[in-house]
């Protein structure tokens, strides 16, 4: 009797444990950490779909348009006008969120995590992109320190 309560004991705790590594393992896995990009794409498109252009032009993210955008970097950007789409096409550094869009603090973190166009803030010229507003409002305090962090980060998170 005690050998069938303990081998039904270790059978249960082994299931359990299992379940319990897998509940994690879903859960660690975000769209953004499964995705093997460089450039975080959302519904088919770079930055959501938004115009990164219209972020320094307009101080706003903009919604761009499927019959203006342009292939860089492996990924689709859309623009809200033909103006944008020239200016992105002549200095695609200058307009591109940094770290492919990816949720700067995440990146900073040594992580990844998918970036909201509604939490972004422009640095030293360059558009960075959090995961939210809360983590917007916690990048906030430390961009410098952050940027150092995720720019040491970045080339081993890129592309996984």
């Amino acid at each position: 009797m005690t050998s069938r309560r303990t081998f039904l004991g270790f059978a249960a705790a082994t299931a359990l444990t299992a379940t319990s590594a897998l509940m994690i393992a879903n859960t660690a896995v975000t769209p953004a950490a499964a995705q093997s990009s460089a450039v975080y794409v959302k519904g088919g498109y770079a930055v959501s779909g938004y115009d990164p252009v219209a972020y320094f032009t307009e101080n706003k993210p903009v919604q761009g348009n499927p019959a203006i955008s342009l292939e860089h970097g492996g990924a689709r950007y859309l623009f809200a006008n033909e103006a944008n789409r020239a200016a992105f096409q002549q200095d695609p550094a200058k307009y591109a969120p940094q770290y492919g869009g990816y949720c700067a603090y995440a990146v900073a973190q040594g992580s990844t995590a998918h970036g909201d166009p509604h939490a972004w803030s422009i640095n030293n010229g360059k558009l960075y992109l959090n995961y939210n507003q809360s983590v917007r409002a916690s990048w906030s305090k430390n961009i410098p320190g952050y940027v150092a962090k995720a720019d040491a980060n970045w080339p081993k998170l890129a592309g996984k």
